[in-house]
Formats: structure tokens, C-alpha cells, sequence
């Protein structure tokens, strides 16, 4: 008896292991539940002057996706050498596990200003890494070796809808399928079989713009909701099958940040169209969608935000400097505003907002809705820092247009 009940314990304490390691990982855009929040426990309450303690630092090549981390191992992509790269390191030196090259200029029209290196963040599932670059080449590797499994050129085989500032939806995973954004007429959202890269389905007619999709349980079902150039869509992750869609249009078409449920609220954001609180509602079968408020004070741009209850914190503006803030998402109601941050993308962790702007200050913070108070402050990039950085555990990997960096934040 005392014998079955220890082996009990043993499987129960390594079931309870390995979940934990399962959750540490951050495979896709968005992390562990693909909201910018984790399950990190331990971090410091404050840091020294010095800022957090570097574990390591490498030089890589230009780009913008983020980083994933996964069995031991970083993934990213960056330009180098004329080629753009995939590349596997490990997440303990830094040094590169395994590296794919590959020819993919921009296309005609792509603007120079802030680089050519690809934009959207790799996708993990099982032993599998799916990848797309700045010109919409996207491929299919072995996680564990490199080796190219399948591709497609989704704006040329599709023919999606060009963007000027390169592709960068990042892919995301349904089931057996892996969806992305588009933008051809009547596949403008395409899901490809993960094993084979055959199209599973393609539907709908939207421009694309620069958002990348997430599942959302809307009224008990689930619904990929994403930002498209001039509306904000739900559709059958099933098969792509329209249940709603809303005008929601920029000067620049130019809609990025993903859109937050709370109840039946979806709260949605961009420059120049500014924010609003949009009511979801099922009637004889059928979605409706009634705006509930708006507001041109509230501009998210190519920031990411966090949800804690009702509340919604981020970085508004186009332009630096630019606030911190926290809005009522059900109401519309604007909490505060706090200057002290250029543009930036935040995460959640261990009760605490962590924030790195584009000039390469990270912080840690409380944010609540009676105010945002910074505990700890630091320069930790030199160039442009506007990739999200990543945390796993007490490590945060992070990336400016010419480095990547682990800290310890323990």
C-alpha cells in the first residue's frame, strides 16, 4: 500500500513537472495563451541601478520577430548576408544550434526606413517550426535539425494584398491546421494541414493588413478573431466561414494590435481610428455587432497590451513619447495617463507590467486601475527595441535591431 501510494506521488509530482515546463515554454506570438501574460513566479521587486544582471549577449542580424523558446532552445529570424535566416540558438550561451538561409528580397514598393529583416514571430507545434518572411515566404522546418520540411509563397501563390512595411502577421495554430493572413480575393485567410502544408481550407475576400489572429471563445464557440486592413472580422477557425465583421479604418490602413474580449466586450485599437468597445451578440443563430463607446484618445500601434480583468494597459501613440495608460474596456473609461516611456510593448508576470520601449529602457511596474507605478528602471538596448521580449521562468530574452540579450530578472 505505502508502496502504490509513493509511486502515486512520484507520477503525480512528475505530471505536475512537466506541466510546469510545458507552460514555461513560449512557442507562438502572444506566449503560453497568446496574450502577452505568463506564468512566471519569483521575479525581483526591484532591480539595482545597474538594471537586471546579463546572462548573455550576441550580435544578430536585422529583424523584428520575436523569440520563441522551446526544449532549451531560442527561435527567431533576422536578414544577414542577403539572406533571411532562421536560426536556432541555445538558450543558455546563445551560440547557434542550427541556422537556414535563404534568398527573399522585399518586395517592390517595401519601405527602407525601417529595414528589410522579417517582422512576424515563428509558430512551434510539436517538432515542427513554421515561419514567414518579410516578403510572405513561408516555411515549414524540423524544430530540431532545420531541416525544410514544406513552403509557400503566400503572396504570390495567393495572391494576397502587398504591404509596404513587409509581412507581418506571425502564423497561428488551430487543431491540425496553421492559419494565416493573406489578403487574395476569396483566400484572403488561408489555413494549411501543419504535416503537409496542403491548403485545409481559404475564405473570404479582406485586405490584409499587419495583425495576427487569435481564438476567442465568443458565446460559447470558438471564433478567430483578427484585425484585417479596414475591419476587425470573426470567423469559423474551422473553415473560415464569416460569422461578423466590423468597419473599423486608419489613414494608413494600418491595424496591428490584437483585440481583446472581456464578457461579451471586444475591445479594439489603432492609430488615427483610436479605440473602441464593440458588444457581440447571437440572435436567431446570427452574430450581431453594436458599438457600445469609442474613443480617439486610446491610439495602440505596433504595441502589445495586457488584460487584467476589465482593464487594459498599454502604450498609446504614434509618436514618441508617448503614455502608458489604463482604460476601462468595457466603459471606454480612461483611468490615467503617465508620461516616462517611449513607444513600448509590455508583458505580465508575477503580478507586475514589464515594459521595454524603443529606446532600449526596460521596467518593471504595478499597474492598476488607480495608477502605474515603476519600481525599477534601466537602459538595456542602444538601438531600436521594438520587438516584445520574451520570459521564461526568471529569464527575459529580448532584441534591438542589432542584438539579442537574456536577462536575469530573479
Amino acid at each position: 500500500m505505502q508502496t502504490r501510494l509513493l509511486n502515486l506521488r512520484v507520477l503525480l509530482l512528475t505530471v505536475a513537472s512537466t506541466a510546469g515546463m510545458v507552460n514555461a515554454q513560449w512557442t507562438q506570438w502572444g506566449g503560453p495563451h497568446a496574450d502577452f501574460i505568463t506564468d512566471s513566479k519569483g521575479l525581483a521587486q526591484e532591480w539595482s541601478s545597474d538594471g537586471p544582471k546579463k546572462l548573455w549577449s550576441r550580435s544578430l542580424g536585422e529583424g523584428y520577430s520575436a523569440i520563441l523558446v522551446d526544449d532549451g532552445n531560442l527561435y527567431t529570424m533576422y536578414r544577414g548576408d542577403s539572406k533571411e535566416r532562421v536560426v536556432c540558438l541555445n538558450s543558455k550561451s546563445g551560440e547557434t544550434v542550427w541556422e537556414h538561409g535563404y534568398d527573399s528580397a522585399p518586395r517592390p514598393g517595401h519601405v527602407m526606413e525601417f529595414g528589410d529583416g522579417p517582422r512576424a514571430t515563428p509558430l512551434i507545434v510539436g517538432d515542427r517550426l513554421y515561419t514567414i518572411g518579410v516578403a510572405g515566404q513561408m516555411h515549414c522546418f524540423d524544430k530540431k535539425t532545420g531541416k525544410p520540411i514544406w513552403s509557400h509563397d503566400l503572396w504570390t501563390e495567393f495572391d494576397g494584398n502587398v504591404l509596404n512595411h513587409g509581412y507581418s502577421s506571425s502564423p497561428f495554430a488551430y487543431k491540425d491546421t496553421v492559419i494565416v493572413l493573406v489578403g487574395g480575393k476569396d483566400q484572403s485567410i488561408v489555413a494549411f494541414k501543419q504535416t503537409d502544408g496542403s491548403v485545409a481550407w481559404k475564405n473570404q475576400s479582406f485586405a490584409n493588413s499587419y495583425a495576427t489572429p487569435r481564438i476567442l471563445k465568443i458565446l460559447g464557440e470558438d471564433q478567430l478573431v483578427t484585425f484585417m486592413a479596414t475591419e476587425v472580422i470573426g470567423v469559423d477557425p474551422n473553415n473560415g466561414e464569416l460569422k461578423w465583421s466590423f468597419p473599423h479604418e486608419n489613414t494608413w490602413k494600418q491595424n496591428i494590435s490584437a483585440p481583446i474580449l472581456i464578457d461579451d466586450i471586444l475591445f479594439i485599437s489603432s492609430p488615427d481610428a483610436g479605440a473602441k468597445g464593440l458588444k457581440l451578440a447571437k440572435e436567431g443563430g446570427k452574430f450581431t455587432v453594436t458599438e457600445k463607446w469609442s474613443s480617439r484618445k486610446v491610439q495602440f500601434y505596433h504595441v502589445t497590451t495586457v488584460q487584467r480583468g476589465e482593464y487594459v494597459y498599454g502604450s498609446t501613440g504614434t509618436q514618441s513619447p508617448a503614455f502608458m495608460m489604463g482604460i476601462n474596456a468595457k466603459t471606454g473609461e480612461l483611468k490615467w495617463r503617465e508620461r516616462g516611456f517611449s513607444k513600448a510593448n509590455c508583458l505580465w508576470a508575477d503580478g507586475r507590467l514589464v515594459i521595454l520601449d524603443e529606446d532600449g529602457n526596460l521596467a518593471l511596474a504595478t499597474a492598476k486601475p488607480e495608477g502605474l507605478t515603476v519600481h525599477s528602471k534601466a537602459k538595456v538596448a542602444e538601438s531600436v527595441s521594438w520587438t516584445v521580449p520574451t520570459l521564461v521562468g526568471k529569464t527575459l530574452y529580448l532584441r534591438d535591431k542589432k542584438t539579442i540579450t537574456a536577462l536575469d530578472l530573479g
